[in-house]
């Protein structure tokens, strides 16, 4: 038999996985199992780094005319204010175009929700996509809106302001 044990301990040593590999020892010494430990550590240092980051590059696979589950959960534990004014690009993958919508019902309004600054162009590739000619072109327009969007001072490029009014020229012209 195979026995889980899942540990959302995030310290080094931690008491969470102490208790957890005390328990998993005592099943084990009543029943014979296969025993595999799951650290969520890893967890918190994603997302430390989504939380850290000047510009965010956000992608799932479509299941069932959406976003995955894995994708949405990451997401939900994030604090709320965690993507604030953060500048997101948003990518999918599915195996035909039918399901490109997903970008606009599902990713953008969860990104706007979450109060993150949406890149204009988001990309999805389907199966008949990969070594065509339009996904390349939609990945470059991409990339420059969010590199537009991103914080100039980090980039090493002086700093412009562009009135509000001026913003969509300002996206074309990167």
């Amino acid at each position: 038999m195979k026995l889980v044990v899942v540990s959302a301990g995030l310290s080094v040593p931690s008491s969470t996985r102490l208790l957890a590999d005390r328990l998993a020892a005592a099943v084990a010494d009543r029943t014979p199992v296969d025993t595999e430990v799951i650290e969520l550590r890893g967890l918190a240092a994603a997302q430390d780094a989504v939380t850290g980051a000047d510009g965010l590059i956000v992608g799932t696979p479509v299941f069932s005319a959406s976003y995955s589950g894995l994708f949405k959960s990451f997401f939900d534990v994030l604090d709320r204010d965690a993507l604030a004014g953060k500048p997101v690009l948003i990518a999918a993958t599915g195996g035909t175009a039918r399901h490109s919508l997903v970008l606009d019902h599902a990713l953008r309004p969860l990104f706007s929700h979450l109060r993150a600054v949406v890149a204009p162009t988001g990309v999805y590739a389907a199966a008949e996509d990969w070594g065509a000619r339009g996904l390349p072109e939609r990945i470059e327009r991409a990339a420059r809106e969010l590199a537009a969007l991103m914080p100039e001072a980090e980039r090493g490029v002086e700093a412009r302001a562009v009135p509000f009014a001026g913003r969509p020229a300002a996206l074309r012209a990167t």
